[in-house]
């Protein structure tokens, strides 16, 4: 030390009488890659004041570094900025590396024994809480929304606790929050000249709570709704796949051999006649189209101006040598006896005619038909187990557009909403309220909550009445508490770092300080 005298630390006189000296190591900021240690020499002095209790004192290098202390005060400045950033273990590892070595306790003790920055004036004010433990302990953090920073937390969400705060801050002139009621009443007490504004987001989400509520009194409607569209979409199914299958020629009965024969003529008939058409079309006689297709000219005349091929199909197709015996088929099939050839042997006694391969053929068509009866009856379909939507995934599914659900789902809404009047009412009112919110549409709110009250969630309107002053501001004013939520999920990042030491004075220094 360079100054021929010191000051006496308890009655501030100075002396230049020498008492003795010894050396202080200081640790200090690395130079050139390596650890550095300051040796500095610091002298004794005698009392000049004999009214003073010390007789000798030593003097304070106050320019480097603090009395007692192990470390200069720029070594301490980095490791408050390294314990901001990573906490206790991992600022001490960083630390070490940086050849600035520090115990991970001591970098907790850094952050504490810093002074905070003093609180500026805030007028405008976010209210929200944040989860020590999720279910059991929560606390408040108070954001500056116009600087967007954190300013203080609180150690739990309580109505007093927040009214204290705001009586020592009398600056406020807007508090943001959300519906709880002890914030409500906190900001009443203490800030009785701010507006309160209700955030959009929490209303909106206590609309479709509300309307959960609805959902958990009907349940049997649900399941009904569930039943009814598992049904129809299985019906939809097994039609689109018989005529799918029916399109494809799949589970159609084979035909005989007269009618592959019937057919392939037929073919062939047709694509003589279009030749004739396409020779006819570029000008070629009748004789000359004759001779060329090896066909006679008076069948070329006829095709030509009948301007079809002659098919020599039966004028009533409908009548079959069946028909006389088709009732006691019917009769017989319901008894449950499905044996073709049987069948095809009790008819023949009482005068059929035919073959039994068209008894067989009526026997294969009934049973097609009867399948197709047993996969889609309701009874079949109703004792099949149906998962049941959550109320929740329910009341997302009725506040979605139905252009943006799938077919199963839009199958249920639409049940659903046609069985149950109240649920249809309730998701009706939720929707205009969730537009009104969007929208800012004021002059609606106190109708709304008048047509509300005499519904399923007149809980809910109740609610919105004894606060409509901070939902009118909510329609109105641009503040919300989306940005807290980002410095809310930055508190517990930092919380979790700080591996078990997260008491709340140490937890809020460090916050307060890094904000």
């Amino acid at each position: 030390m360079d100054q021929v005298n010191a000051s006496c630390p308890l009655c501030d006189v100075r002396s230049a009488r020498v008492h003795s000296h010894y050396w202080r190591s200081l640790g200090d900021v690395l130079c050139l890659g390596r650890q550095l240690i300051l040796l500095v020499r610091i002298r004794g002095f005698r009392y000049v004041n004999f009214v003073c209790r010390q007789r000798t004192f030593a003097e304070r290098p106050d320019a480097i570094a603090r009395p007692r202390a192990r470390h200069t005060d720029r070594l301490r400045t980095l490791h408050h900025a390294v314990a901001l950033a990573l906490g206790g273990n991992a600022g001490a590892r960083l630390a070490g590396r940086m050849a600035v070595p520090v115990g991970a306790t001591t970098l907790p003790r850094r952050i504490s024994e810093a002074v905070p920055d003093p609180v500026p004036e805030v007028r405008v004010l976010d209210v929200d809480d944040w989860a020590w433990r999720k279910g059991q302990s929560y606390g408040t953090i108070l954001c500056d929304l116009e600087r967007d920073r954190v300013i203080d937390l609180l150690p739990d969400r309580k109505a007093a606790t927040l009214a204290v705060w705001l009586r020592r801050h009398p600056s406020i002139e807007i508090l943001v929050r959300d519906r709880a009621g002890a914030y409500a009443d906190g900001a009443r007490q203490g800030a009785p000249q701010a507006i309160q504004v209700a955030d959009r987001f929490h209303l909106l989400r206590n609309s479709g709570d509300a309307l959960r509520g609805v959902l958990e009194h009907h349940h049997r409607h649900l399941a009904e709704a569930a039943r009814s569209a598992a049904a129809s979409a299985l019906a939809e199914q097994e039609a689109n796949d018989y005529n799918a299958d029916v399109a494809d020629g799949i589970g159609l009965p084979s035909p005989n051999k007269a009618e592959r024969r019937s057919q392939e003529a037929r073919n062939r008939r047709q694509a003589r006649f279009e030749e004739v058409v396409r020779l006819r079309a570029r000008g070629i006689p009748i004789k000359a189209i004759a001779r060329t297709l090896g066909i006679e000219r008076k069948i070329v005349r006829r095709w030509l101006r009948a301007g079809r091929v002659p098919t020599w199909l039966h004028t009533d197709r409908s009548r079959s040598i069946l028909d006389p015996f088709r009732d006691y088929l019917e009769t017989r099939w319901d008894a449950g006896y499905c044996n073709g050839a049987g069948l095809w042997r009790e008819i023949r006694d009482r005068g059929f005619i035919g073959q039994d391969g068209v008894v067989k053929q009526w026997t294969a068509r009934r049973r097609r038909e009867d399948r197709l009866i047993e996969r889609t009856s309701p009874a079949k379909l109703l004792s099949k187990p149906v998962p049941l939507p959550t109320t929740r995934k329910a009341a997302r599914m009725l506040m979605s557009e139905p252009d943006k659900l799938d077919a199963e789902k839009r199958r249920f809404t639409t049940a659903l909403l046609e069985l149950s009047l109240p649920i249809a009412q309730a998701v009706d009112l939720t929707k205009t309220f969730s537009t009104m919110i969007k929208q800012g549409l004021t002059d609606q709110l106190d109708g709304w909550i008048s047509t509300a009250e005499d519904s399923g969630i007149e809980g809910f309107a109740r609610s919105l009445r004894q606060d409509v002053e901070a939902v009118h501001a909510a329609l109105t004013l641009p503040w919300s508490t989306g940005p807290v939520e980002g410095q809310i999920n930055r508190l517990k990042v930092v919380k979790r770092t700080m591996y078990g030491r997260a008491g709340f004075d140490l937890l809020r220094s460090r916050v307060m300080a890094a904000t």
